[in-house]
């Protein structure tokens, strides 16, 4: 097989993993090298679907030994099947590399042969491209659960990025859907990035030239919409993963249904994007507004408002707590607040310190005024209106929605449940 038809296969069949993000990791080029790593220096193209492929983002093979009901490149699909070689994938990226096509690889594979031969194939391919190509850019490597401790930690020191697919929320799911994959497998790679990342940090600050491993901390990737858990779960799951695991992002990905099978959504039904983009923005605030899980949803409020972003689903549940002064309120209370982000919440703490906030102040502070009006007050002056009933505040959040927001809810046929 031709290698652009290798390409045109397994280029295609990576486009259902989303974790491609490109930053949290800086290498500059040396002087023999080629390319460089940066914070957030990728560029990034987009697929038909939307979604980001700042990479090039890539399998090493398709031909899997597994039969995920929910995976396209599944055993039992009849499909055509490719596998690359350590030295085409690696010349492949060097020269898209050489050509501006691209700047980083993000490389995931099947199980092919057996889960270390995999395993050991996409170290090779990393090596290459780091000792034979002197290639210096960004590389974010998929680890298949189950490898080798060695070839996990060889991994390590080769790529900028490590993540292990977490693939479903619960072990229940995954024996339904997954039967050939345990959470134990998936866990044990993840504790081992987790221990060694945070081992050799520390090295790092005791000596400079103590060895780089995986600058970029590890991610993972959960798909949302093929089985039955909660939102709730899910945010617990993610929380725990962040608190334990030390993983630097959880990624969801809204399940496309590609296989016909009872216990999975039909394939006619579309990916639950409202969902995706509402479990990104509780997990923006698990990782930047201080929030847990448990004050987002609960037991007995397991899912997200499709409707409202979830800060604003917090502030009116407790509205009691409001309105905030912002001359007095402390930096964690002014994170709770609507239309308030970190980077306002921290000038608006700066400039206290050198004089009362008035209110003419606060746009030029960045408060997005439409949403944050209804929970602050400035000198003892609420800024909202006292007459407003719980649904016309609720109304008005919807109405204040961020463009992304509106663009997602806009573009989805979801949003036509709630007109209707």
């Amino acid at each position: 097989m031709k290698l652009s038809e290798k390409l045109t296969i397994l280029a295609d069949a990576a486009k259902y993993d989303a974790s491609c993000a490109s930053s949290g990791s800086s290498r500059s080029n040396t002087l023999d090298g080629i390319g460089n790593a940066a914070q957030s220096g990728i560029c990034h193209s987009w697929s038909a679907d939307g979604r980001c492929i700042s990479l090039l983002k890539v399998l090493m093979s398709n031909d899997c030994l597994f039969d995920c009901s929910y995976c396209l490149s599944r055993r039992s699909n009849t499909l055509p099947r490719a596998t690359f070689t350590p030295e085409e994938l690696a010349d492949l990226t060097i020269n898209f590399y050489l050509r501006n096509y691209i700047e980083g690889l993000f490389l995931s594979s099947a199980v092919y042969g057996s889960v270390n031969r995999t395993m050991a194939d996409l170290v090779a391919v990393c090596r290459l491209l780091r000792t034979r190509h002197k290639f210096n850019g960004y590389i974010h490597l998929k680890v298949i659960p189950g490898a080798d401790q060695e070839l996990v930690r060889q991994a390590g020191f080769l790529v900028d990025r490590l993540s292990v697919n977490i693939e479903l929320p619960s072990e229940s799911s995954l024996k339904l859907l997954a039967p050939q994959k345990t959470r134990k497998a998936i866990l044990a790679p993840m504790s081992q990035i987790g221990e060694e990342y945070a081992g050799y940090r520390q090295e790092k600050k005791k000596s400079g030239k103590a060895p780089t491993y995986c600058p970029g901390g590890q991610a993972t990737q959960m798909i949302v919409g093929a089985s039955k858990e909660s939102d709730y779960q899910i945010l617990n799951l993610t929380e725990h993963l962040y608190r334990r695991m030390s993983l630097k992002r959880v990624y969801f990905s809204a399940y496309i249904a590609v296989n016909e099978a009872p216990i999975l959504p039909a394939v006619a039904s579309l990916p639950p994007l409202i969902r995706e983009h509402r479990l990104y923005q509780a997990d923006w605030l698990l990782r930047f507004y201080r929030f847990h899980a448990s004050e987002i949803l609960s037991e007995t409020s397991p899912n997200l408002d499709m409707r409202l972003d979830p800060k604003a689903g917090w502030a009116l549940r407790n509205y009691d707590l409001f309105p905030l002064d912002i001359n007095r309120a402390s930096y964690e209370e002014l994170l709770r607040v609507p239309g308030l982000g970190m980077i306002s919440a921290q000038r608006i703490v700066a400039t206290r310190r050198v004089a009362p906030i008035r209110e003419e102040d606060l746009k030029k502070i960045g408060l997005v005024m439409k949403r944050a009006k209804h929970f602050i007050s400035i000198n003892g002056r609420f800024l909202g209106d006292r007459t407003m009933s719980h649904g016309q505040l609720a109304a008005a959040m919807y109405k204040a929605e961020t463009p992304a927001s509106k663009k997602v809810l806009q573009n989805s046929r979801q949003l036509r449940l709630f007109k209707n």
